[in-house]
C-alpha cells in the first residue's frame, strides 16, 4: 500500500466519523479533503448519472467486473467501507434484500472503499453472499462516475432493469426506505409508472419518511 492510498483511506474515514461528504474533485495525487459537516444524508445528490456508468473493479476472487455484468437486472449499487459504522449496520438490511428480491430481478453489488484484505475478512465474517467490487481510489472514481462532485458514506444507487439510474440514498438505508424506492421501481419495470413519476413518488416518501422520524429524534 502506498503512502498516496493510505492518506486516501484515513482522509475518508475522518470524515465519515465527522458525518461529512468527502470530495470527489480531487488529483489522483492528493487524497479527498473532507468538506462541509451534514447530518442529513436522506435526499439524493443533483446531477445524477442518467444511466449505470461502467466502471471495472475487481471482485472477490480479483476478477474484473463491470455493472454490465447483471443485464436486465435492477442494481442497488451501495458503496461502503468496513470503518464505517452505518455501513456495517447496514449490510443484513443489504442481505435481506438481495435474498427477498433477487427473484424479482433486484441484485445487490457492494462497492466497497477500502483495503481488499479488511474487505474480504469482513465478508467472511459477516457471511456477505451478493457480489463485492473492491478498491481504493479505484472505487472513489467509481462513485465519481455517477455524477456526483461529493458523497459520504454509505452511499447507495438503485437503477431500473433498462439500467436507468432511478435513485440515490445518502447514508444508512432503512427497511421503510429501502421498501419505498424498491416499490417504484417495480412499477417502472412493469410499465404502470414513468421514469420521472417513480422519482417523484420516492422523493416524497423519503420527505414523508423524514419528516415523521424528526418529531422521535428531537424526543
Amino acid at each position: 500500500m502506498t503512502p498516496r492510498q493510505l492518506a486516501i483511506i484515513a482522509a475518508l474515514a475522518a470524515a465519515v466519523g465527522a458525518g461529512a461528504y468527502v470530495s470527489l474533485r480531487h488529483s489522483r495525487d492528493t487524497p479527498p479533503p473532507p468538506v462541509a459537516t451534514q447530518t442529513d444524508h436522506a435526499a439524493a445528490p443533483a446531477k445524477l448519472a442518467a444511466t449505470l456508468p461502467n466502471f471495472t473493479l475487481a471482485d472477490r476472487d480479483g476478477k474484473q467486473r463491470s455493472l454490465a455484468d447483471w443485464p436486465n437486472r435492477s442494481l442497488i449499487v451501495n458503496f461502503w467501507a468496513t470503518w464505517c459504522g452505518p455501513c456495517r449496520k447496514e449490510i443484513p438490511l443489504l442481505k435481506t434484500l438481495q435474498r427477498d428480491h433477487a427473484g424479482e430481478g433486484f441484485q445487490v453489488i457492494g462497492v466497497a472503499v477500502d483495503f481488499r484484505d479488511a474487505v474480504l475478512e469482513y465478508a467472511r465474517q459477516m457471511q456477505i453472499d451478493y457480489p463485492l467490487l473492491i478498491g481504493e481510489q479505484e472505487a472513489l472514481d467509481a462513485a465519481s462516475s455517477f455524477g456526483i462532485e461529493a458523497f459520504g458514506l454509505p452511499f447507495t444507487v438503485f437503477s431500473d432493469a433498462q439500467g436507468r439510474v432511478v435513485a440515490a440514498h445518502m447514508g444508512e438505508l432503512t427497511a421503510e426506505e429501502a421498501d419505498l424506492i424498491l416499490g417504484a421501481i417495480r412499477q417502472v419495470n412493469s410499465g404502470t409508472q414513468t421514469l420521472e413519476q417513480a422519482r417523484a413518488t420516492i422523493e416524497a416518501g423519503l420527505a414523508a419518511i423524514k419528516a415523521r422520524s424528526a418529531p422521535a429524534a428531537a424526543a
